[in-house]
């Protein structure tokens, strides 16, 4: 990608599910991602540190400082760097409150719109069943995760001698799995419901690497997506209108035009 490309000013940025010290994560893109969109406000909504992967084994390359500096310096030019921890960075969740230079550490906010809309804004862990009540099935859901994204490497190394394009493993399964669709289904109507008792007028979380934007459910519910493989995102753009960024998309097309989906009026 070009380092000329025009910077795009943004109202809001929502991120989530980095991984920082899971090996297939693609930091890179997430680099190119911030470096092309400034914002009045950047969302960080949760695992961008998997503190589990990093309590087994010690992976940290010289990219994350890169990315880590990035955001600190978006931090200290003015933009609002909110962090809301999830349940691979809960850790973080013992400085609620407090602020990391300019980052600062929440649980959950509210994020008001240009329209004046208002939008619950949180990891999700907190309304996942699994993670709630059996974490040792969650740790075990995490090592199959991390299984199918070894196998896709494989997968991917031989539809790149194709001439193909990245193909998701993971997200295949979620979207053909009757059982994950299931689970996915349940975890959206939790959100659902917590933002309807909030009192706002949507809901955006990550935590099931899963992006999508719909009012299926009688609320407007957003979820940001990863950037393990999906390289996905949120932005609200300066009209206060989300729309879903896929990067690798983008990328891949003329590196001045920003191919977008808006969400549903």
């Amino acid at each position: 990608m070009a380092d000329d490309r025009e910077v795009r000013q943004v109202r809001a940025i929502f991120i989530s599910d980095v991984h920082l010290g899971m090996k297939p994560i693609r930091v890179g893109q997430l680099i190119e991602f911030l470096r092309a969109h400034d914002a009045e406000t950047i969302y960080l909504v949760g695992d961008i540190v998997d503190g589990w992967r990093l309590a087994n084994s010690w992976h940290w390359p010289a990219e994350y400082n890169v990315l880590i500096e990035l955001l600190l310096d978006k931090a200290n030019a003015g933009t609002r760097v909110v962090y809301l921890p999830g349940n691979h960075d809960e850790f973080l969740r013992e400085y609620l409150g407090t602020y990391f230079g300019e980052v600062e550490f929440v649980d959950r906010t509210v994020h008001t719109t240009a329209q004046g809309k208002t939008y619950l804004v949180i990891h999700g862990d907190q309304f996942d069943v699994v993670v709630m009540n059996a974490k040792w099935l969650a740790h075990v859901g995490d090592w199959a995760y991390n299984a199918a994204l070894r196998v896709n490497i494989a997968i991917n190394w031989v539809r790149r001698r194709l001439g193909l394009q990245y193909w998701s493993l993971s997200a295949w399964a979620k979207q053909k799995v009757k059982n994950a669709v299931s689970v996915i289904g349940r975890f959206e109507e939790a959100l659902v419901h917590e933002a309807k008792e909030s009192g706002v007028d949507g809901v955006i979380c990550g935590h099931i690497h899963f992006a999508d934007m719909h009012d299926r459910l009688g609320i407007h519910y957003i979820n940001t997506g990863d950037w393990v493989e999906s390289c996905t995102a949120i932005v609200e753009t300066p009209e206060g209108e989300f729309e879903l960024v896929k990067w690798t998309e983008m990328a891949a097309g003329e590196p001045r035009k920003f191919r977008l989906r808006k969400a549903a009026s």
